[in-house]
């Protein structure tokens, strides 16, 4: 009797924390997607219908920056809400600069381990990235179901579930399908339950290779096949949270790992200068756009100043999950709770006041506070001469006209703050996760 009263205690528990827990979450990271790929981002020639409704039935954001210029370290920025750097993290990526046997600490608090505390089922299907030793795959990292490839999908073959490999090569063609079915199955298995799903697509990152359904089918080669196959899947995932019942119970994030990749010719940031790898805005500025029916107002188009390192704040508040008391060891959250600013309640008080930008390989490179960015060194941002190279973004987005020499204090202050950020940073951070045995 006593095991039987127990039995249906835990029942009424779970009844109650499933009733009791917020929204769903679905986030979804494309892999190099530029800021002008999308139709409802100005692209004329590839056409992607999911996500421009995605965008008229939520907001898009014009002035997001994603977590770094580079795979690695934009992954540990946005399940982190901390800027790379205070995880130890200095260049380069896993399986390219980074050293062997590297990856994200385990002392780094992720946004999987977070949900997973509050109840949360949690579920990865796409490009992991941050890390492919045993001791750094998802589920060391707070996500109980896993589907996945561990690095980009020109650096590896295998195809993981959990610590398993299931396929040996993969097929490139196929992993976008894979990632969506994975994801699909999930939220029907999980719709009575909150869940947190992170769909990293390994597309368009190259090599970019069409599905056979796809091939041919946009008007803009194989790199719009890929991507518009992308939207098709997108798709799916929304039409599951539809036929599950669960769309208005479920915020929905879309969003770019960072800028396109340089090598992918066809892949655009206009009007921003620079690519993937470059601390101009082209290689951090991307697309996102957020949905959450009857609290996100539809069709709104936001400016506000707002990065992926603030999504774990504010993807927390919007759950209703208080982050104080969630500290792991050193790792400090650089993110802000910037809800208010997506429900379009905000204002300039609770709004992001700057951002840090480093370069994929050669490290920190320019800070914006409100309109304004600074270079400290203008050769960083393509110009010539010697001394620093200020522009103001609302004027000239294309970062191409310097008027340091204008505003010579402003370029003092913004130097002054910048140092003070990266003393902080240095001195409030941990260090990326070593293999036993292996040299940092």
């Amino acid at each position: 009797m006593v095991k039987y009263a127990c039995k249906i205690f835990w029942i009424l528990a779970m009844v109650s924390i499933a009733e009791s827990k917020g929204p769903n979450v679905v986030l979804i990271m494309a892999d190099d997607l530029g800021y002008h790929d999308l139709s409802c981002y100005g692209h004329t020639s590839i056409k992607t219908p999911v996500i421009d409704r995605l965008a008229k039935e939520g907001v898009r954001l014009t002035s997001f920056y994603s977590g770094s210029t580079i795979c690695t370290p934009s992954r540990m920025a946005l399940l982190t809400g901390s800027y790379p750097s205070r995880l130890g993290w200095k260049r380069g990526v896993i399986g390219h600069i980074m050293k062997r046997g590297q990856g994200m600490s385990r002392d780094a608090l992720t946004m999987a381990e977070i949900f997973k505390e509050q109840g949360y089922r949690t579920g990865i299907f796409g490009k992991w990235h941050l890390g492919d030793e045993s001791e750094f795959l998802p589920h060391e990292q707070g996500f109980q179901e896993s589907f996945y490839i561990n690095k980009s999908n020109n650096q590896t073959k295998k195809l993981w579930r959990r610590d398993k490999i299931v396929k040996d090569p993969f097929d490139n063609r196929r992993l976008t399908e894979e990632f969506t079915n994975e994801a699909v199955s999930f939220i029907e298995a999980n719709k009575d339950n909150p869940f947190f799903l992170y769909v990293p697509y390994s597309a368009p990152h190259f090599p970019v290779q069409a599905h056979p359904d796809w091939k041919g089918k946009s008007d803009y080669g194989s790199y719009g096949d890929v991507v518009e196959e992308m939207d098709s899947r997108i798709g799916e995932i929304l039409h599951a949270l539809k036929d599950g019942k669960i769309e208005k119970k479920t915020i929905v994030v879309f969003l770019s790992d960072n800028g396109p990749e340089p090598l992918t010719k066809e892949s655009k940031a206009e009007p921003l200068r620079g690519k993937k790898w470059s601390a101009l805005e082209g290689g951090n500025r991307v697309p996102c756009i957020v949905r959450f029916p009857d609290k996100i107002p539809r069709g709104a188009e936001n400016n506000e100043l707002i990065a992926a390192i603030d999504l774990l704040p504010t993807l927390s508040h919007a759950c209703g999950i208080d982050l104080e008391g969630q500290a792991k060891g050193n790792h400090l959250i650089d993110g802000m709770n910037l809800w208010d600013h997506l429900t379009g309640q905000g204002n300039s008080k609770e709004s992001r006041q700057e951002f840090l930008y480093w370069h994929g390989s050669d490290g920190f490179q320019a800070i914006r506070m409100g309109k304004w960015k600074l270079f400290l060194n203008r050769k960083d941002a393509g110009m010539k001469g010697e001394g620093p190279a200020l522009f103001n973004l609302e004027e000239n987005i294309t970062e191409t006209v310097d008027v340091s020499k204008m505003f010579p204090e402003r370029v003092r202050s913004m130097h002054e703050t910048a140092k003070k950020r990266l003393s902080s940073i240095e001195k409030n951070s941990i260090p990326l996760g070593n293999v036993p045995g292996n040299r940092k």
